[in-house]
């Protein structure tokens, strides 16, 4: 019981990460664009719009998605819970490999929403639709 509690503890890592820095770059992002800190991808960088864009979206993603993991992940566990250390080795490592991806999956649905946003510029798109009345 004792692996599994800490498999339990590690697999609950990412998402409570995700949590805290989600709302970190929510309230707080990082203001100027930089290569060490924060949501950095070409598009994100295009301009300081797109960046405070970017910051604020992707921890929007990772807060909620963060908080949704929790409870799954315990779920997740649940099944190996009494089992032998093998077993919950290998099934936390799954879990693992799955949360990982969750943790990278809202980059896509960032980049996304740049794109609908902002140019290859960095400028805001206005409209790309025309009033014809």
């Amino acid at each position: 019981m004792g692996f599994w509690i800490f498999m339990l503890c590690s697999n609950l890592t990412l998402p409570l990460l995700m949590i805290f820095f989600g709302k970190h770059f929510q309230n707080h992002p990082p203001r100027e664009i930089n290569a060490i800190y924060g949501y950095r991808t070409r598009r994100s960088r295009a301009s300081g719009e797109a960046w405070l864009f970017a910051q604020q979206h992707f921890g929007r993603l990772w807060y909620r998605q963060g908080r949704i993991l929790i409870p799954l992940t315990v779920l997740a566990m649940l099944p190996v819970f009494g089992g032998s250390e093998e077993t919950v080795g290998i099934w936390g490592s799954i879990v693992c490999l799955i949360l990982c991806a969750a943790f990278l999956s809202p980059c896509y649905f960032t980049e996304k929403a740049l794109k609908g946003q902002f140019d290859e510029m960095g400028k805001p798109i206005v409209c790309k639709y025309e009033n014809k009345d």
